[in-house]
């Protein structure tokens, strides 16, 4: 009885020593994430005053790569996020998280420069701490692609009178010179595409992050349509 007792006891000092070196935090902290337009909607706040608040949809993101400046001249954590079925991800796709040790089945990856990497956070997800509320963002997303459009939509131009006979009512006027130069200089407003470009708005505020639901409240607008993805990252000009 007696030994068989040591080894109950050696066998649970064991157990409990095992327990000790996990990792109790297995989320890694970064100044941007990235989640998932849902729309815009409006709330109240305490003084009942209206609040139009943009939803993101909080998304899984999780490490997929280090970056290292030995191995890669820079400091950065790759990103991974945009989760989808699994026949839909491609081989080595499957191969770059599995070797991360990400099980979820992610298509989308993206950088986040940072100092002071370290290999133990491959595989971790990106924690949210660092955007309670009250604290100012800057977000970053492709804008509504709105094809070709002339110059009073794409740059508010006054346009001519709308009187008949006037004969100049959308155009955008002269675009040249005489002789010399005998050229249209570049970045000339003219007709074209519209939209469809990589836009930051910068210092928004976070109003409400709620993770057990699964969402995040931001006053104002953000760019982009509906369901695009967007990066959110801490603000540089406002804390």
């Amino acid at each position: 009885m007696t030994e068989e007792t040591k080894a109950a006891e050696a066998q649970s000092s064991e157990s409990s020593g095992a327990d000790n070196s996990q990792p109790t935090n297995q989320a890694v902290q970064l100044n941007s994430f990235y989640g998932q337009k849902a729309g815009m909607t409006q709330i109240y706040d305490e003084s009942g005053n209206q609040v139009p608040v943009s939803v993101i949809q909080l998304i899984p993101n999780f490490v997929s790569q280090v970056r290292t400046a030995d191995k890669d001249g820079y400091e950065a954590y790759q990103i991974a996020f945009g989760e989808k079925r699994e026949k839909l991800v491609r081989n080595p796709q499957k191969g770059h998280l599995k070797k991360a040790n990400v099980e979820k089945h992610l298509t989308k990856f993206a950088e986040v420069k940072t100092d002071g990497v370290s290999e133990e956070n491959l595989g971790k997800a990106v924690s949210l701490d660092a955007f309670a509320p009250s604290t100012y963002v800057d977000i970053t997303g492709t804008s509504k692609g709105k094809g070709t459009q002339g110059v009073i939509k794409r740059f508010g131009f006054a346009g001519g009178p709308a009187s008949h006979g006037s004969k100049f009512h959308r155009g955008p006027g002269s675009i040249g010179m005489s002789a010399y130069p005998g050229r249209v200089f570049k970045q000339k407003k003219m007709p074209g595409r519209m939209g469809n470009e990589k836009v930051t708005v910068q210092n928004l505020q976070v109003v409400e992050v709620n993770e057990d639901k699964g969402y995040m409240l931001i006053k104002g607008s953000v760019p982009g349509a509906k369901n695009g993805f967007v990066r959110i990252s801490r603000a540089t000009k406002k804390q």
